[in-house]
């Protein structure tokens, strides 16, 4: 896990390497444990190294083969390297180093750009061909790692810029800051999501999950699709089929998890189905990892903790287990540091719950498993069988379930200059084109999973623990899980009031109260009913000159929010009045 950055310079001229060096002190607290740089002719490549695999320097990057020509930085972790590693072993291949980056370089030597589809885990990489000058980036399927790019059509001859992070980019200098009205429209419609490869700026662009951008020596670029997700359901299994093959799947994937590592690894245990069954299934596979959970103050409405679920999991498996409580001054205090720890701008209340988790976690491990993906994966949310029932087309049982605003709405809320038609719409409308099969929930889930979730909550935890130099690992999301799973009838996952399948395993290892508990959420609950200083805090940031003078919001929206801001939430039960004041609050954090 680390931090990666890159600048390759059209032909002839060559990298600005003090606009690397400023990437690479952006991305730090990604990778503190090393740095390393490395440049050939027109292109450099930057890397912040969070040491998890082959400790010694054995494992530092960049990484240069200089018998094959290639050179990588490398960010994430590969689950199935000891495998590939033998199978390259007796292919001729030669190891220095006993981490997963070099099988990445070697595969490459082996398979070419189809190296990636060899690849089990979470990933987003560079590998250069010295002997080209050909530049490969590639993104796991599931978007689990992020990377983000240069793209400004009105200046084809700039450099080709890349980094983990956008901010790191932003630190380079030279960037279109231009707002996307497309990205705007997503931002404010999908409750801050926005589908690749778009990002709110017109300057920059996102590698979308399961894709490699080839970049030729002559400058031809090549972007390419690796894997779809599965949407046709197969009938020919019973239930007690479908979850004995779930449960040995989700077992393999915890069991990856926990064991491709070379330093201790804890698990997040939120009180929910999901991250307790990770510490049941962990025990299956003979370990016991330490836990760790955060509350917060109450309000009248909710509850701000879940120890009263976390606690008896714990108990049960004998974890070492660790319980942080942080009061609602704290929440106010440190809100600022986990917006600016997002490499966009984040709608999720709980963002601040990981930022803050992740500090407490950090000091104890480097690596932790996570329970996101599986209420996507396997239909837990409560708009899911409300979809199921809906009638209409695609879009129509699904928007008026999940948007948060409707597109006339957001044209009250964008001023004339940031306005245009229903993009958002169309988007949906073309990503459910593009997946068959006759169970509508369960293209809602690959939907979901493969293109929404994406930017939150998967970026949201990537971000919030990288600040920490802490490596999240979502068992929920290993592709082979993820492929068997959508072929499941979405009758198996609505099942039991959704989730079936995993509560069906869940019985009898962990509490029923667990199981049979209504949904929950990680609660931060003084972002979601607003009111007093986090009121105050959210007013000074939409009145600051600085918001003003941007001229992006309606004023009269602005102030209807901030008049009655409990009185306004989304369909999916977040506050209006934070989407906004978090949006801005990120701009101003990027000097935008």
């Amino acid at each position: 896990m680390c931090g990666i950055c890159g600048w390759l310079s059209p032909p002839g001229q060559r990298p600005d390497l003090g606009a690397v060096r400023r990437m690479m002190d952006r991305l730090e607290r990604r990778g503190p444990d090393h740095e390393g740089s490395f440049s050939d002719g027109p292109l450099a490549l930057g890397h912040r190294r969070l040491s998890i695999l082959d400790l010694s320097f054995h494992g530092s990057q960049p990484m240069i083969d200089r018998e094959l020509g290639l050179a990588l930085a490398f960010n994430g972790t590969i689950y199935n390297h000891p495998e590939l590693r033998q199978q390259l072993r007796e292919r001729g291949h030669r190891f220095t180093s006993t981490g997963d980056t070099e099988v990445i370089l070697k595969a490459y030597a082996e398979w070419g750009d189809a190296c990636v589809e060899q690849l089990t885990g979470m990933f987003a990489f560079a590998l250069w061909n010295l002997k080209t000058g050909q530049l490969l980036l590639a993104r796991d399927r599931l978007g689990i790692k992020p990377l983000y790019y240069t793209e400004d059509p009105a200046h084809p001859q700039a450099p080709f810029r890349f980094a983990s992070s956008l901010p790191a980019l932003l630190a380079a200098g030279g960037v279109n800051t231009e707002f996307d009205p497309v990205a705007l429209h997503h931002q404010f419609t999908l409750h801050g999501s926005v589908p690749a490869p778009h990002t709110i700026l017109r300057g920059v662009r996102k590698l979308a999950p399961g894709h490699r951008l080839i970049i030729e020596a002559s400058g031809q670029r090549r972007l390419e699709r690796y894997w779809q997700i599965p949407s046709e359901v197969d009938e020919s299994r019973s239930q007690a089929d479908w979850q004995e093959a779930i449960h040995a799947a989700l077992r393999t994937a915890v069991n990856r998890r926990l064991r491709i590592s070379d330093v201790p690894v804890g698990v997040l245990l939120s009180g929910g189905l999901d991250s307790s069954l990770i510490v049941a299934l962990a025990a299956e596979a003979g370990v016991t990892p330490q836990t760790f959970t955060i509350g917060f103050d109450d309000q009248p409405e909710e509850k701000g903790s879940e120890f009263e679920f976390s606690d008896p999991v714990a108990a049960r498996y004998q974890t070492e287990h660790h319980r942080f409580h942080i009061p609602n001054r704290e929440v106010q205090a440190r809100l600022p540091e986990a917006v600016a720890a997002m490499s966009e701008p984040m709608f999720a209340q709980d963002a601040v719950a990981f930022y803050l988790l992740a500090e407490q976690v950090s000091r104890s491990v480097k690596v932790v498993l996570s329970g996101q993906g599986a209420d996507e994966v396997f239909g837990g949310y409560f708009w899911y069988p409300q979809m199921a029932a809906a009638e209409g087309d695609d879009l129509a049982r699904f928007a008026p379930l999940y948007f948060d605003r409707d597109h006339e709405e957001l044209q009250t809320l964008l001023t004339a200059r940031f306005r245009g038609p229903d993009v958002t719409g169309s988007r949906i409308a073309q990503e459910f084109a593009r997946l068959p099969g006759q169970d509508y929930l369960n293209r809602v889930l690959a939907l979901d999973t493969s293109t929404l979730i994406v930017d939150d909550p998967v970026k949201r935890v990537d971000n919030m623990t990288m600040a920490f130099g802490l490596e999240a690992r979502v068992p929920f999301l290993d592709h082979e899980l993820v492929e068997l799973a959508m072929r499941m009838p979405s009758r198996f996952k609505l099942d039991s009031g959704g989730k079936g399948i995993l509560k069906r395993i869940a019985r009898g290892r962990i509490p029923d109260a667990v199981i049979d508990r209504p949904k929950g959420y990680f609660p931060v609950p003084a972002l979601k009913f607003v009111r007093g200083p986090f009121l105050d805090f959210m007013r000074d940031i939409l009145s600051s000159p600085t918001a003003v003078n941007r001229g992006l919001f309606e004023p009269a929206y602005v102030q209807r929010l901030l008049a009655e801001p409990e009185r306004h939430f989304t369909r999916l039960q977040g506050s209006k009045l934070w989407h906004l004041a978090v949006f801005e609050l990120w701009l101003q954090q990027q000097g935008l």
